[in-house]
């Protein structure tokens, strides 16, 4: 179980950091070069599920809080009762990977609506501002920073549908908690028979 904790904590700590000193050092869009032209911290707000969609407004927003909470609450009972039954050391890695990653974008959800003001094109948030958070209670944005372009060019004129338009490999932009999850994700993936097998 230590472990278990160490790896929790270690992921909702890097990702906080991360996420709180991009979110006061950075105007929203902002972006530097980390290495070369393929690895940038871009700054920008996800205020929804996965690559920015959206949920019915405040209400939708508001639910999707909620859900997720709900949802890590499960992930936290099931990665326990993992724990208690001493199953395979790498299987739970892989649930406390997918825990803390959810747990971090939960935080965003939850707070960062209260404790910041808003991020502007041209103006930095603050901390704990005199006039209060952009926001209320669980209608918090989730802070995205890393940025992959790896591949930049433009589709050949003959392409269908896209054709002559920009291209981008890899368009998303992510945080250390989204990172945490699609790892433990991949790994469920790659070891499945492994730790399916084992749990029969």
């Amino acid at each position: 179980m230590k472990k278990t904790l160490a790896i929790i904590s270690s992921i909702l700590l890097l990702d906080q950091l991360v996420k709180i000193y991009v979110k006061l050092n950075f105007t929203y869009g902002e972006e530097i070069n980390v290495m070369g032209n393929w690895f940038k911290l871009h700054f920008t707000e996800n205020n929804g599920m996965a690559y920015g969609i959206e949920l019915g407004g405040d209400m939708g927003k508001l639910f999707l809080s909620v859900f997720r909470i709900v949802f890590v609450m499960g992930i936290g009972w099931y990665l326990f009762k993992l724990n208690k039954q001493k199953a395979d050391s790498l299987y739970i890695v892989t649930i406390a990977l997918i825990f803390a990653g959810a747990v971090g974008n939960i935080i965003d959800s939850v707070f960062y609506g209260v404790i910041f003001s808003n991020s502007g094109f041209d103006t930095l948030a603050q901390l704990f501002p005199a006039e209060g958070g952009y926001s209320s209670f669980l209608h918090g944005k989730v802070v995205d920073m890393l940025y992959f372009p790896l591949i930049e060019g433009h589709f050949p004129d003959w392409f269908p549908f896209w054709g002559s338009e920009e291209f981008i490999f890899f368009r998303p932009v992510f945080n250390i908690a989204d990172m945490s999850i699609s790892v433990g994700v991949g790994l469920i993936i790659l070891f499945q028979k492994r730790f399916f097998d084992e749990t029969k």
